[in-house]
């Protein structure tokens, strides 16, 4: 793309000879057809033509336009007449679809205060970079308020950001200490208890939620590993009725599929992450599904890193944890199934890892049992969904917010050509560009 220009050369032709005449008995100044006027261009009205658009809504226009106005998207498709203010982009053929929306991310790194003042910015950016417009971070450390605010107001650049903290729903005894707790997993069989977990007091649980939304919160969360005649389906239906009361959305982990088929009966809000532990049948399957709960998938989490050696790693960065390997085939399996079944089913990847190569890894993982296309539509307006957002993002349609990315080449035939962001619009403003 050329530099961004703040004035066009637009030449007026006039052949209306009777009009020229009128004008001239009236004292109006006469342009003659080699005449010249700068118009200035408006940056809030941006047209990208000449794309390949994956509109996110189940629609694809060969040589289509894409009309942005005042950071929503106004017009999509083809025939659309190129506003003369408009700051144009030649989109080269190139494809255009909704910006990425990651559904389950920890941001923030080691000290809370010193990644803030070292980290903060050159993270944020690598997520647009990556074509990340929107980032649900589940659990953060309650810097990742300022953070939201210091992108909300400009101070820096990033997605737009959506946090959650935890409630605890149950008290286990500790396990084996870890660098990460999904290498000793109490879901995991022969790890599960055998005894009931302690229950959490209701006031304790109300006080949490209460916080958490006093804050400023967009989610509370926690974490289930159900126990025999355990407190965890009622206290957690506690912790969903009060989120609601507060207005706020209730996130729930459970990777047994024991775990999910209990908490689904609490009727929280969204699912992570896709039943890794146990084979579903068919029958739990669609007790799942009619549950009507949108689940995201983090699939390739426990899946094997490498590091600068080439030795397998683990996502806390440690020597690969192999107990956990069989996670890495049941969670693709149990995903189809649920997809087949038609649940809502979103992206994210739940690592703190560089985006672009977590999305690189993710998609690695959804690719052994999703198309292209599938995966263009759990990236956008599954995810959207899942975060409840859907009215806003997810697709490239009139009224929502113009978040949009151009992709140097066609998804829908080469997935990995999502690796090749070349330029990002968040909100109608471009935050990458590398055209």
């Amino acid at each position: 793309m050329h530099k961004l220009a703040f004035y066009k050369l637009v030449t007026v032709f006039l052949f209306a000879t009777v009009f020229l005449a009128a004008c001239s008995d009236q004292g109006a100044t006469v342009v003659s057809e080699s005449d010249t006027v700068n118009i200035p261009v408006d940056e809030s009205v941006i047209f990208i033509t000449n794309a390949h658009i994956i509109d996110g809504a189940g629609n694809v226009f060969e040589r289509g336009s894409l009309l942005i106005e005042n950071g929503r998207i106004s017009e999509v498709g083809n025939g659309i007449v190129e506003p003369l203010n408009a700051l144009v982009i030649d989109a080269g053929g190139k494809t255009v679809m909704p910006g990425f929306i990651e559904g389950h991310r920890h941001i923030i790194r080691g000290n809370p205060d010193e990644w803030m003042a070292n980290q903060s910015e050159t993270n944020m950016q690598e997520f647009l970079d990556a074509g990340f417009t929107t980032v649900l971070s589940a659990i953060d450390a309650p810097q990742i308020l300022e953070l939201r605010r210091r992108i909300n107001e400009g101070e820096i650049a990033g997605p737009r950001l959506l946090t959650g903290s935890f409630v605890p729903i149950n008290s286990l005894p500790p396990g084996e200490p870890t660098t990460d707790p999904a290498r000793t997993d109490v879901s995991r069989p022969p790890n599960r208890p055998t005894e009931p977990a302690g229950k959490i007091p209701d006031q304790v649980i109300i006080d949490a939620v209460n916080n958490i939304a006093d804050q400023g919160f967009d989610f509370t969360k926690t974490v289930v590993t159900v126990t025999p005649n355990g407190p965890e389906v009622e206290s957690l239906t506690l912790m969903v009725e009060e989120t609601h009361k507060r207005g706020l959305k209730a996130i729930v982990h459970a990777v047994g599929k024991w775990d999910l088929l209990e908490v689904i009966k609490a009727k929280p809000d969204h699912l992570v992450h896709t039943p890794h532990i146990g084979q579903l049948t068919d029958e739990e399957v669609q007790t799942i599904v009619d549950a009507g709960i949108p689940m995201v998938s983090s699939l390739g989490t426990l899946g094997i890193f490498y590091d600068e050696n080439n030795q397998p790693i683990f996502r806390d960065g440690y020597p690969y944890s192999w107990d956990t390997l069989p996670s890495v085939g049941q969670g693709p399996v149990n995903a189809r199934l649920l997809w087949n079944a038609g649940i809502t089913y979103g992206f994210g990847t739940d690592t703190t890892f560089n985006p672009r190569e977590t999305l690189k890894h993710e998609l690695k993982t959804l690719f052994l049992v999703f198309s292209e296309q599938d995966i263009i539509e759990i990236m956008t307006a599954h995810t959207a969904k899942a975060v409840f957002l859907e009215d806003e993002i997810g697709s490239l349609e009139p009224g929502k917010a113009a978040d949009v990315v151009i992709i140097d080449g066609d998804p829908l035939d080469d997935l990995f050509d999502l690796l090749k962001v070349d330029l990002v619009i968040k909100g109608g403003h471009i935050v990458v560009n590398r055209m």
